[in-house]
């Protein structure tokens, strides 16, 4: 398998169809082969069950999982990770926050790095939001400023690495709780030396539904986070 997509889901019925066969449309020229990994913490709307319902193209199969034992969204995408097959890994948001048009860059540009960022904050990026926006750019700075990296989009989550790469670190260490999981991720392949790019991406709003971000928690465990990997001790095992 060339390509695998890890789309973690929670009462997304109204988007899922319509983002499965953006992916398809986007990916298929490159002429690949690809698979679609759906990871669903039981949502009562019955998200599963629209996945099950697609038929997916000539070229793309699709897998659906459903967890009924564990929930949030970095364990889902450490889930569809392990369960995944490709050369080529990639998560994105499933309310169309990332835009499946950035697919075949983001996807191609591992031919030269091992980390590819779907980032806000380089030039070409942005945000529909503009208050998001603002808030986002100078909590990055934050991180900058903290972990001493050059990673403008800590927070972004739109991301491929080669599977060698990505199944060389700590997952378990790495996927834990919400967002933060990036923060770690980011941190851990610099420390690493990995090959890594940003690329422009322009993140417009959710087409349907509503988000489960908090940002009071996530504003705390984001900030704890950082702090915590800017003072522990290097570990080679990350």
């Amino acid at each position: 398998m060339d390509i695998s997509v890890i789309l973690p889901t929670y009462c997304e019925r109204d988007n899922i169809e319509n983002l499965i066969s953006a992916i398809e449309t986007s990916l298929l020229p490159l002429g690949r082969e690809i698979e679609i990994l759906v990871v669903d913490d039981n949502s009562p709307d019955q998200t599963s069950e629209a996945v099950q319902a697609h038929l997916a193209r000539p070229g793309v199969q699709v897998r659906s999982f459903i967890r009924t034992q564990e929930r949030g969204l970095a364990t889902a995408i450490q889930y569809g990770i392990q369960q995944s097959s490709g050369d080529r890994i990639v998560v994105m948001d499933t309310d169309f926050n990332h835009s499946p048009a950035n697919l075949p860059q983001i996807v191609e540009l591992l031919d030269e790095y091992d980390l590819v960022i779907g980032s806000r904050f380089v030039k070409g990026g942005g945000m529909e939001d503009r208050k998001r926006y603002a808030f986002s750019l100078v909590y990055n700075w934050f991180i900058q400023l903290v972990l001493w990296h050059g990673i403008r989009d800590s927070l972004s989550g739109f991301f491929a690495m080669r599977r060698q790469a990505l199944f060389s670190l700590d997952l378990n260490g790495i996927f834990r709780g919400y967002g933060e999981y990036f923060i770690r991720l980011t941190h851990i392949a610099c420390r690493r030396k990995l090959k890594i790019v940003e690329v422009p991406v322009f993140y417009t709003l959710r087409k349907h539904g509503f988000s489960k971000s908090r940002f009071g928690s996530m504003l705390r465990d984001y900030t704890l986070t950082a702090l915590s990997l800017r003072f522990r001790k290097s570990d080679k095992k990350e």
